[in-house]
């Protein structure tokens, strides 16, 4: 493969190298503000495990034993606070050289543009899962632009990041999967039936990627998978009004429950609060194993008893954890800008820089541009002008895999932070810049699907700024 496989065709490189210097800029002050790397609670636990070898379910182990490899070039956040600023600023460059290799320069500045959301360019500064999967993302989604028929160098070193990406979260699948069926040939996707079963061979290494990642590093099962099923059985009990755990050594469980549940997270239940519910994970555990009760069989039995208290939970939720409805933002966790205390003092400095981006992402967490909802809103319009979008654009797979690890969320979240929806934020927006760049050439569609294209972000947008203006 000669080098000039690689060679962009474009019109203006004025505009390419304007793009670049973006991106080379957007990196250096990156780094500068957030220097050696922001650890919170999460970053913290994960680091104490790298150093150590020994790992646990908790938090994905894959990264963990990452973690641990870095740790030979330097010790501390540093180096993976590198490895996600590369991955995040190439994987922008690799999606400006695919746009321009299709012809498209003219949107390379849009492209650009979108590196600096100003919630995204926290993000990569904060050691964390949610930053390192979105870099891991972009990278993937760039290759595959890059990508020409035939190309299995390209392809293949996607989809290995595909499946290596999916070890990251518990429901990177969703997010992983359109990407990685884009990489099947046509002909396994030109009937429905094909596709459905291309959609199900290509879930498989996706799904299996993370239990084999964690056995093979001899991962210590932690009980994770109990907080979701804990904190679902604690929505069913306050929307019901009824007993929805096992039998646990508190009195008017029931009572209790309803103090402890918030639709905005999971955490009263966990041991890390200040003030832990008494039906806390440790006792609801123990139950289950002194009556010998399987949880998932009790969570299933539960929900179906209860169904539309489970749907309520599950939409109050979703509701916190998109920062829809809501009447007071500042009851849901917000970006950090300075690292939780740790053994090891690992701190930021102080910096005005820093602080400057801090206070810019912080207002735009007070704007529709910083609420998830009304980008999965610009995201489920965005479906609706596809007919924009050339076939061979990768922002028709990313515009998927936000949309789908956006939804995941509903069933399957328990906390609401903004980090859990970078990635859904910076693929809509890349999608987006494709479609304005395609009506800015001239590209037309019809009326009722440009007016439907807007009405979802138009009615979302409105509905959160009233229920703020009235709470």
């Amino acid at each position: 493969m000669s080098l000039t496989h690689f060679r962009p065709a474009f019109a203006d490189r004025r505009l390419m190298v304007g793009a670049g210097l973006i991106l080379l800029a957007g990196a250096i002050v990156q780094l500068l503000a957030f220097w050696p790397g922001i650890m919170v609670w999460d970053a913290i636990r994960q680091y104490g495990q790298a150093l150590s070898g020994r790992y646990d379910d908790w938090h994905p182990p894959a990264m963990n034993w990452l973690w641990r490899q870095l740790g030979r070039i330097a010790a501390g956040p540093a180096p993976m606070l590198a490895l996600q600023a590369l991955l995040y600023w190439s994987g922008f460059a690799l999606l400006i050289l695919a746009a321009a290799r299709r012809g498209r320069s003219g949107t390379a500045l849009v492209i650009a543009a979108c590196a600096l959301l100003p919630i995204p360019f926290v993000l990569v500064g904060t050691i964390l899962k949610d930053s390192l999967m979105a870099g891991t993302l972009l990278v993937a989604a760039g290759l595959i632009g890059l990508r020409r028929p035939g190309d299995r160098w390209l392809g293949t070193g996607a989809a290995l990041i595909l499946i290596a990406t999916a070890t990251l979260r518990f429901n990177a699948v969703a997010a992983c999967l359109p990407l990685l069926v884009t990489l099947a040939p046509d002909r396994w996707k030109r009937t429905r039936l094909r596709f459905a079963l291309t959609m199900a061979a290509a879930a498989v290494p996706l799904v299996i990627a993370m239990p084999i990642a964690n056995r093979l590093l001899h991962a210590q099962p932690s009980g994770v998978q109990l907080s979701l099923i804990i904190y679902d059985l604690g929505g069913i009990g306050r929307y019901s009004g009824s007993d929805a755990f096992p039998p646990v050594p508190v009195e008017r469980p029931a009572e209790v429950n309803a103090h402890c549940y918030s639709p905005i997270s999971w955490d009263s239940y966990a041991w890390w609060v200040d003030a832990p519910c008494p039906i806390g994970f440790a006792t609801v555990r123990a139950a289950f194993e002194a009556h010998h009760i399987d949880p998932y069989r009790w969570w299933l039995e539960a929900l179906i008893a209860h169904p539309i208290a489970y749907v309520r939970h599950r939409l109050a939720h979703f509701d916190r954890n998109t920062h829809f409805m809501l009447a007071d933002d500042a009851s849901l966790p917000g970006l950090s800008l300075h690292s939780d205390p740790n053994d090891w003092g690992y701190q930021v400095p102080p910096s005005r820089l820093r602080a400057t981006i801090g206070t810019l992402a912080e207002w735009t967490i007070a704007t529709p541009l910083g609420w998830p909802i009304c980008w999965i809103a610009l995201g489920i319009g965005a479906l609706f002008l596809l007919p924009l979008i050339d076939r061979n654009d990768p922002a028709r797979a990313v515009l998927w895999s936000a949309l789908l690890y956006a939804f995941s969320y509903l069933p399957l979240s328990v906390a609401s932070e903004i980090r859990y929806h970078f990635w859904t934020m910076t693929a809509v927006a890349i999608a987006w810049t494709s479609i304005i760049a395609a009506l800015a050439r001239g590209g037309t569609v019809a009326r009722w699907r440009f007016a439907a294209g807007l009405l979802p972000f138009a009615i979302v947008t409105m509905l959160a700024v009233a229920s703020r203006l009235i709470g």
